[in-house]
């Protein structure tokens, strides 16, 4: 189920593929992902995989750098490489909840841009994430 406000994710890797459907949505400062949980996400203990949480964080948060980056004259190829990311997991998502990838840009820099990311299903926090990027 589409979460409301967003629209099928364009944007296809193979690392995610496993995971489709995803949906994002643009807002003035970033781009969020969501997507619902299904059993293929859950780890054996049945809720929400830590690495699952971890990419899609680092993804929401990496897209937003590169969109914030590239609305410089110039910068139309400006890519990110992840250098760190460290996640929290606070509460557990289970099979049929939504969860939504919220990045707050930091700073985007020339070479280097500081990310932060709450993980929510509705008002429930699940994870919070912090990555820098190296821009290129």
């Amino acid at each position: 189920m589409m979460p409301v406000g967003y629209r099928q994710h364009t944007r296809h890797s193979p690392l995610t593929a496993p995971w489709e459907p995803l949906f994002a949505r643009e807002t003035p400062n970033a781009i969020q992902l969501a997507l619902e949980i299904r059993e293929a996400h859950c780890n054996s203990r049945g809720f929400a995989h830590g690495g699952l949480i971890s990419a899609l964080a680092d993804n929401a948060m990496g897209y937003s750098a590169v969109r914030q980056a590239r609305t410089h004259e110039g910068t139309e190829k400006v890519s990110a490489v992840t250098v760190s990311l460290a996640v929290d997991f606070i509460d557990v998502a289970r099979v049929g909840d939504c969860l939504e990838f919220q990045p707050t840009l930091l700073k985007v820099g020339r070479t280097l841009a500081f990310v932060d990311c709450r993980v929510v299903c509705g008002e429930r926090l699940i994870a919070r994430a912090s990555a820098s990027f190296r821009m290129g």
